[in-house]
Order: structure tokens, then C-alpha cells, then sequence
């Protein structure tokens, strides 16, 4: 199983004149084997719903439930929730100099699995992953993020979606920066992980481009912290022709 239901959830930040709510009552269910994409205006509190629902700290829950499997995963560390079967590919990858990635995978494959991976095979899986992502062997042997263009982080992060095998994945604009070749590399990760069935993926775009290669069966307009429409695919393909002017302005007499 790997069912994620968001429960109302309101999630405020710490501004310089006091708290400010960011998300306003998000309610989302992902079953298994479902692709769910988010498109909004940039400031709409995207990026907000990925990191509150992987525990950054910087984000307070007020109000709601994050639910992995009927388990609420708001109560648990950033670890715990890893553990649990959450995954977040971030917008932006940081950077961990003196770390390899090799290293790193393995550290975190063995924090996942609560015992270390069998080191023969484990290289292999890691090889293989490398492959799949057009990323050489001496790749591992870089430092995490070091040096990384914008497609290498992408598909490192992809890699390691591949390695820890999560139930539900959230990706955060993992097509940003991205040219039309790693683009395509990266899709096609992300459909392999989610060919089992079984996984649930939460995908967070500004465009359509990576919606042609990873077909979502619903796609899902972010306004000023809530979820304002929903719809099939085909509603990507307008957003791409008519912007977000009439849910911001819908939004906007909404609260007047």
C-alpha cells in the first residue's frame, strides 16, 4: 500500500511582523499507482506543501493531518517519515562537499532499511541506477551536489528515487533546468519507479513539457496556499494556453 491523504492542513512560516499562513486548508489523496501534478503561480505555496510534508523545520503545522498509510507521519522526524516510505526530490539540491555519492547512497539506503545492503550487490543496483540515468561510474565518486550541473542534480535525485524505492515520492519542479534530453532521461526514470503500481507520486510543475513524458491522472490548480480546481490531463494543456489569471481573480473575489 501506499496511500497519502493531506487532511486540511494549514501551515504557517515565521515573517519578521509575526507568523504568516502559507497553506490555507489543503485536502489531497493519492492512492497507489496514481500520478497527481500541481501547477500554480510562482508564491503559491508549492514548494511549502512539499517541505511541510517532509518535515523542514522552518514550516509550523497549525491545523491537519498528513496520513502515509493511515499513519500520521506530522508526528515524526525527518528520518522517521524517510523510513515511513516519504521521499522529496527538492527544487534545488544542496551541496555536500567531502561526501560521495556512493557514500551517501549507501548511508541512506542503510538508514532506510535499518541494516547496511549487501555491498555486492548494492554496487551493482547503484551501477545500474547510474546507467539508467546517463550518469557514469566515476560519478559516485563525486562529492554530493559538488560541481553538479542543473540535469546531473535532477537525475541524482532520481537515482536515488530509484535506490530507496519509496511509497509515495514528491517531486519539486524536478524538471526545472532540465534540456530536452535529461528531461526525457529523468521522465523515464520516474515511470519506472512507478511501473509496480503500487507507489504514489506527487508531481509539483510550472509547465507541461514533463507532463507529455509522466502522464498524470489528475492534475490540480495551487492558489494562494489551497487547491482552487481539479481536473484530467487535459487541464495542464489549458493552463499552458490561458495562464492562472481567472483562479487568481476567482481567488481574489473569493476572500474580498
Amino acid at each position: 500500500m501506499s496511500k497519502l491523504e493531506i487532511k486540511n492542513l494549514h501551515v504557517s512560516v515565521e515573517a519578521e511582523d509575526g507568523p504568516k499562513e502559507i497553506l490555507k486548508g489543503v485536502n489531497l489523496t493519492i492512492n497507489p499507482g496514481e500520478v497527481h501534478a500541481v501547477m500554480g503561480p510562482n508564491g503559491s505555496g508549492k514548494s511549502t506543501l512539499a517541505y511541510s510534508i517532509a518535515g523542514h523545520p522552518k514550516y509550523t503545522v497549525t491545523q491537519g493531518e498528513v496520513l502515509l498509510d493511515g499513519e500520521d507521519i506530522l508526528s515524526m522526524s525527518v528520518d522517521e517519515r524517510a523510513r515511513a516510505g516519504m521521499f522529496l526530490a527538492m527544487q534545488y539540491p544542496v551541496e555536500v562537499p567531502g561526501v560521495s555519492v556512493s557514500n551517501f547512497l549507501r548511508a541512506a539506503k542503510t538508514a532506510i532499511d535499518g541494516k547496511a545492503p549487501n555491498p555486492r550487490h548494492f554496487v551493482k543496483e547503484v551501477n545500474g541506477a547510474m546507467e539508467d540515468l546517463n550518469l557514469g561510474a566515476s560519478f559516485t565518486r563525486r562529492s554530493v551536489n559538488e560541481g553538479f550541473s542543473g540535469g546531473e542534480k535532477k537525475r541524482n535525485e532520481i537515482a536515488q528515487l530509484k535506490l530507496l524505492d519509496p511509497k509515495v515520492a514528491v517531486l519539486d519542479e524536478t524538471d526545472s533546468g532540465l534540456d530536452i534530453d535529461a528531461l526525457r532521461v529523468v521522465a523515464d526514470g520516474v515511470n519506472r519507479y512507478m511501473e509496480s503500481g503500487d507507489r504514489g507520486l506527487l508531481l509539483i510543475t510550472h509547465y507541461t513539457r514533463i507532463l507529455k513524458h509522466i502522464k498524470p491522472h489528475f492534475v490540480h490548480v495551487f492558489v494562494d496556499g489551497h487547491f482552487i480546481d481539479e481536473g484530467g490531463p487535459e487541464l495542464a494543456d489549458q493552463l499552458e494556453a490561458e495562464g492562472y489569471d481567472k483562479y487568481v481573480t476567482a481567488n481574489n473575489a473569493a476572500k474580498a
